[in-house]
């Protein structure tokens, strides 16, 4: 259980700290998108959609790293945390890119990053932990 619990505190964190990035909700406004809640489903763009799903399958990885120690989950979880990281390094880059820069969001996204560089670390160590 060691691993599980280094890699749900740190998933957790990292959602913690996603949900400070977008401003609690308020990302969509960048995104040219009106924040007031709708009901219709043409309302909602697939941008929505993404940050949804950006959000939700560390949710599920969580889920599943507690209740398995399936060697090809733990496979495709650390390939997930690969994933997370790229996709975290080009959100950095694409921060950096916007005008005026808000550099407390990307030292947010530094940080983010280097908890997503951890938790490779410690998903890498699950994947080739041989249970006894």
């Amino acid at each position: 259980m060691k691993y599980q619990a280094k890699i749900i505190t740190l998933w957790a964190t990292f959602l913690l700290g996603t949900l400070f990035h977008t401003q609690l909700g308020l990302m969509p406004l960048f995104h040219g998108q009106d924040i007031a809640h709708s009901h219709g489903e043409s309302d909602i763009s697939w941008i929505l959609w993404l940050m949804l799903l950006f959000f939700i399958v560390p949710i599920f990885a969580m889920i599943g790293t507690i209740f398995t120690q399936s060697k090809r989950f733990r496979i495709g979880h650390f390939g997930l945390t690969i994933i997370y990281s790229v996709l975290n390094f080009i959100h950095i880059t694409a921060d950096l890119l916007v005008s005026p820069i808000a550099w407390y969001q990307i030292t947010l996204m530094i940080i983010l990053f280097l908890i997503g560089l951890l938790l490779n670390l410690v998903a890498f160590g699950w994947m080739k932990y041989q249970a006894s």
